[in-house]
């Protein structure tokens, strides 16, 4: 992503301007993540870096349900 956009932050806080949504679930490469997004209406279209985007409830609700080293299956 920075290399697409060099002048991001380096961190971007929690809260509503945060385009992670209010949770992240970052895979074992730390580039791929499962998270929410600041906004919803983006969901289901191509506006991501490869990420798995998800309704801020839902990625909630999975976020208290996986630990660290969960295995993720991608199916298409």
């Amino acid at each position: 992503m920075r290399q697409k956009n060099p002048t991001l932050p380096a961190v971007v806080k929690p809260g509503p301007a945060n385009p992670l949504g209010t949770r992240a679930i970052y895979l074992a490469d730390g580039l791929l993540r499962i998270h929410g997004t600041n906004d919803p209406s983006s969901i289901g279209t191509n506006a991501s870096s490869g990420c798995f985007r998800m309704y801020r409830e839902d990625v909630e609700e999975l976020y208290e349900m996986v630990q660290p080293g969960t295995q993720v299956i991608v199916q298409r």
